[in-house]
């Protein structure tokens, strides 16, 4: 049966899976305005919450937030079967003790977050210290998101022959010296999953950030080793997202401004490829 929505007819056969979805999710980046009030994010859940997977809190920005008011957006969102991830913030828990970590996910737990975003870049600790953080959140019954990038610290790198998965790489001081190694990546990420991650997200920036600087041979590699519903990437204007479903169709998982959740579910439907416009004219993109 086709649901018709004025412009877009939605038909089991033709679009993504009813919620919850394992792949083709769309998880949006939360209103920086929903500091101040939930009103907005309301609007948007109201009038597009099918559409939408996952929220994120934006830069830790529940931390700023009132317990009552964190709350009252995880109940929001959780009505509109949308899970909600906490974003980039637990590498400020480290200075805290090693007790921090455990507390924070039974923190997010009470409050009603369902995924905890790892930052492996920003929270520069040991590969078997992040297994073991993948390994308390899960274990604490949430979801666990590790995000890495393409590029590392030449002196996280192992040389030749320390390579093996779980072996003992003595540490080495820090350099200022960037290097890309997609391999490296690609290893970190296989553990997480076999540790109990259950999708990890690539950061956008040298991957996917500029539609006119896509790598795809990057973004091949990483989708052919971990696969399509294992990954998220961050698609940061209209024209990387629509890149990304012509590439590989609408089942990629996106992580997206809540200005584009609508233009994402056009381009995913099945007038992709006769259509390149938005069905939304540019005042939407104003909000």
């Amino acid at each position: 049966m086709a649901l018709y929505y004025g412009w877009k007819s939605f038909s089991e056969e033709e679009d993504r899976p009813e919620k919850p979805r394992r792949f083709g999710v769309t998880e949006m980046r939360s209103p920086n305005y929903s500091l101040m009030s939930n009103q907005p994010l309301e609007d948007i859940l109201e009038s597009m919450g099918q559409f939408v997977d996952g929220l994120k809190f934006s830069g830790g920005s529940h931390s700023l937030m009132p317990e009552s008011f964190i709350r009252e957006i995880t109940n929001l969102a959780h009505k509109h079967d949308v899970y909600v991830s906490t974003g980039d913030w637990s590498e400020h828990l480290l200075r805290k003790g090693p007790t921090a970590f455990k507390e924070y996910v039974e923190e997010c737990k009470r409050l009603g977050f369902d995924t905890i975003e790892l930052n492996a870049g920003s929270l520069k600790v040991p590969e078997e210290t992040l297994l073991r953080f993948v390994r308390l959140i899960k274990s604490g019954g949430l979801k666990a998101k590790p995000q890495f990038a393409v590029k590392f610290d030449k002196s996280e790198i192992p040389i030749a022959g320390d390579r093996a998965f779980g072996a003992y790489v003595a540490p080495v001081p820090q350099s200022s010296e960037i290097v890309e190694d997609v391999d490296l990546l690609i290893r970190r990420a296989e553990r997480c999953l076999e540790a109990g991650a259950d999708m990890i997200m690539i950061d956008a920036d040298d991957v996917c950030k500029y539609a006119d600087m896509l790598r795809a041979d990057i973004i091949a590699k990483i989708i052919g080793r971990l696969g399509l519903e294992k990954t998220m990437f961050e698609a940061s204007n209209p024209k990387t997202s629509e890149w990304f479903v012509r590439r590989y169709g609408p089942s990629v998982n996106l992580f997206i401004d809540h200005s584009q959740v609508m233009n994402l579910e056009c381009l995913r439907g099945p007038s992709l490829g006769r259509i390149r416009t938005s069905a939304l004219k540019s005042s939407y993109f104003l909000m």
